[in-house]
């Protein structure tokens, strides 16, 4: 017979004790019902069962870096303590008193700025109209190598944090973010360009970030590349690399031997008894 004829709920609500006689007479066993999903499972795993736990870290860890990102986005945007020199008329807040131009156009169609802003984002400006430099007496920064396009898109950057990007976006910003030092502009694009990576485009990523000293694309990148190696020796991408620059390939076949290496050490030493 069943003792007390139902069974009884744990204290915590969520599950309930299996009587001593369905498991031949020995001590009960408790069951718990995962407070997420509802499952039920061990008492010794008592919580939340393991794929509802896993999942909350993920979560977390999701939200932490969320956090992060904010965080950083709030400290570039907030304005440092940048003041004109004594011989400059301050400018209000509402009125631009720069402009920057891409050089390299025939008709350069300028985009209008702050000087404020800009010294306060970037530490090359900040040099640049800080002293009696061209710039800064011309009122005009003109800028090389670079599209209107991208020129208005990293400006516009430099006010807000955000940009709308595309992979050549990408690869143009981060450009400009390193040579201008924006830091917050260079890891938003390199964070872009990684969501992007896929193992056709690896060889180009994996130079462009050499050329860029962007390391998390770089590693990135590498890692496809050892995983997809006898597909990319074969690609024109390939080829082309050797010839420009034969530094790049000779780190990427060490990484791959290292690789080779580390995995057969491996293997030998899961066989050992």
């Amino acid at each position: 017979m069943r003792g007390g004829g139902h069974s009884r709920r744990s204290s915590d609500g969520f599950g309930s004790d299996s009587d001593a006689e369905e498991n031949g007479g020995g001590n009960p066993t408790r069951t718990m019902k995962c407070v997420s999903c509802r499952d039920e499972y061990a008492s010794r795993d008592a919580g939340t069962c393991r794929e509802c736990y896993e999942e909350a870290s993920e979560t977390e860890e999701e939200l932490k870096r969320e956090i992060e990102d904010l965080k950083a986005k709030v400290a570039f945007l907030r304005f440092s303590s940048w003041t004109p020199h004594q011989h400059q008329r301050p400018t209000p807040p509402c009125f631009t008193d720069v402009v920057l131009v891409a050089s390299d156009d025939d008709n350069p169609v300028p985009v209008p700025a702050h000087k404020a802003v800009l010294a306060s984002r970037s530490p090359v400006f900040k040099a640049m109209l800080e002293n009696e430099m061209e710039e800064s007496l011309s009122g005009t920064v003109k800028i090389s190598d670079v599209s209107y396009d991208a020129l208005r898109a990293f400006v516009n950057f430099l006010y807000t944090a955000e940009a709308c990007l595309d992979e050549q976006m990408a690869c143009d910003l981060l450009v400009l973010g390193e040579k201008y030092q924006v830091k917050h502009l260079k890891t938003y694009c390199e964070k872009f360009m990684v969501s992007k990576l896929n193992w056709e485009n690896a060889l180009l990523s994996f130079a462009f970030a050499h050329q860029h000293n962007a390391k998390n694309l770089a590693d990135s990148a590498l890692s496809l590349i050892m995983d997809n190696m006898d597909k990319l020796r074969k690609r024109e991408e390939y080829a082309e690399l050797v010839d420009k620059d034969p530094r790049l390939v000779v780190e990427i076949f060490e990484a791959y031997l290292s690789k080779q290496v580390n995995t057969a050490a491996h293997k030998d030493s899961s066989l050992k008894p």
